[in-house]
């Protein structure tokens, strides 16, 4: 897994850097802007030297990245136009030197210039440029941006350009991936190390590819760091992966037990339990109420149906358990929830399932995450058990709205996993894990064709279908979600992804371990 650091890491490290190595800060800016510069021409292979590149500087640290990384490019042929939304007698320290460089470079560049921002209407001025970037505002920004950033990167998100943000986009409030109006990027080139903040939220939405510049002090420092925050590579996934004995069997490969599906949503049942056996698992049987028996049968393609006494309502009850007793006990994991219904009685037979028995591997999705709503998931033991919500399902539960959640995602997601010894998995865009240990771990596949009403209850079917294989939960669960993704993302070579549907991605599960493997052992 690729470790992600906080902007408070990052900054300690440029502190060591100056204080403890005695670099001075215009060498690690030197650095930095010919990282920037390097990253640029290897993401835009196509670049045109006729045809000016933007610059838009802050008279900050990050502004003079700008003025360095403007000098770089004038140096080997390009004509540069650099916005300094500061006056000269504005800036100060390293931003000052690099500016006061550039400037007396332009004596001898007279198609290059600085243009000092007064109105907006000399935004217009970079209207015309093939690539413009970003260096107005680092990691300290905090709050709403204030003019003229606002109006300069409304204006310019709408330009015709490549766009490349230094260290990461303006707007983007980097500790909690949150901002309202944010630098649109196409490559970012984050500074010293990989920042958490530009994998989730805001920040996975705004920064486009993420490329790793460098200040100039080496990977000991950072190797050094305790970081709890991670990105999943498919290496990850794949040594996740179970591995089969030759003397294996359809019941040593797993059982799994699924208890979804109800008159009102059935559909969300039949993904679950057929992702169960795409995922490797050996036997997978669905509880379904009595009365609909025969409708599951024809919709399950290898899993049995055990049906339970629903006394004609097409939804579990309470007095259901009765009947589902045996086959939990036989079950390696248990999955429960998807298309259950949210009336009362069955919240309540949710309640009960989960309470009588707290050693057994469960994975809580949908329904059942609704059943644990108003506090009740606090008087369970919730050790052993996985939960899948996407992030209203799971503010809901917890009892907040989800703008509060969205603006504190990383934190609430530790302190949830950490209280209840529950296993996370915050599904959205990406995918989050949360362990009990205080890690989130970020998911790196995954596309927009997966947003999708299906598309979560297939990956409850395939985490169950790998932990019934593999007894490392999180090992199972990174597995799943990275499978989850990337066969959507396999699809995206024959399909647009507005065409993604969750049969497509459920059909896709097997061809997606099998790339997976086929690409790891090549690489390796």
């Amino acid at each position: 897994m690729i470790p992600l650091f906080t902007s408070q890491q990052v900054r300690d490290a440029d502190k060591h850097a100056i204080e403890r190595l005695k670099i001075p800060g215009i060498a690690l800016m030197e650095n930095a802007s010919r990282s920037i510069y390097e990253a640029i021409l290897n993401e835009f292979t196509d670049l045109e030297k006729q045809i000016p590149v933007g610059i838009i500087a802050g008279k900050g640290n990050n502004g003079g990245d700008g003025f360095a990384v403007a000098r770089h490019f004038i140096n080997n042929g390009f004509t540069v136009l650099t916005l300094s939304i500061a006056k000269e007698s504005e800036l100060k320290g390293d931003a000052l030197v690099n500016f006061s460089a550039l400037k007396n470079l332009l004596k001898y560049h007279p198609s290059s210039k600085i243009i000092t921002y007064k109105t907006t209407r000399d935004i217009n001025k970079l209207s015309n440029c093939f690539l413009i970037i970003d260096a107005m505002l680092g990691t300290g920004t905090k709050g709403s941006l204030e003019e003229p950033y606002r109006s300069i990167i409304t204006r310019i998100n709408k330009f015709n350009a490549w766009k490349v943000a230094v260290d990461l986009p303006t707007g983007l409030i980097i500790d909690n991936a949150s901002g309202d109006v944010i630098f649109k990027a196409d490559l970012t080139v984050t500074l010293a190390e990989l920042k958490r903040g530009l994998f989730y939220g805001k920040g996975y939405v705004y920064s486009g590819v993420i490329e790793k510049g460098y200040i100039g002090i080496g990977d000991e420092y950072f190797n050094n760091v305790i970081v709890d925050d991670y990105l999943i590579e498919p290496e990850d996934a794949f040594y996740s992966l179970p591995v089969r004995e030759l003397d294996v069997h359809k019941y040593s490969a797993g059982k799994i037990f699924i208890i979804a599906g109800s008159g009102l949503l059935p559909g969300a049942a039949f993904y679950t339990a057929n992702s169960v056996l795409k995922a490797g698992a050996g036997a997978a049987i669905l509880a379904f109420p009595k009365s609909l028996k025969s409708l599951a049968q024809s919709k399950l393609d290898g899993a049995i149906v055990q049906p339970f006494n629903d006394n004609g309502t097409e939804h579990l009850l309470v007095e259901s358990i009765i009947d589902l007793e045996e086959r939990i006990k036989w079950a390696d994991v248990v999955a429960i929830g998807p298309g259950l219904g949210r009336n009362e009685e069955t919240q309540d037979a949710v309640v009960l399932i989960l309470k009588k028995y707290p050693k057994k591997n469960f994975i809580v999705d949908a329904d059942a995450v609704f059943a644990l709503g108003k506090g009740r998931y606090k008087k369970i033991n919730m050790n052993n058990k996985i939960l899948t919500p996407h992030h209203k399902e799971f503010a809901d539960m917890i009892g907040i709205d989800i703008k509060s959640l969205q603006q504190d995602l990383i934190s609430i997601g530790k302190k949830f996993a950490k209280q209840t010894g529950a296993y996370l998995v915050l599904k959205g865009a990406p995918t989050i894990i949360f362990t009990p240990f205080g890690e989130a771990l970020i998911n790196s596949s995954g596309n927009p064709g997966m947003a999708k009403f299906g598309s979560g209850d297939v990956l409850t079917g395939v985490i169950a279908g790998i932990l019934a294989q593999n007894v490392n939960v999180a090992e199972a669960i990174i597995s799943s979600v990275y499978l989850h993704g990337l066969a959507a993302d396999i699809l995206l070579a024959s399909k647009s992804e507005l065409g993604i549907n969750a049969s497509d991605i459920m059909e896709n599960i097997p061809y997606a371990i099998k790339f997976l493997e086929d690409s790891v052992l090549q690489s390796s």
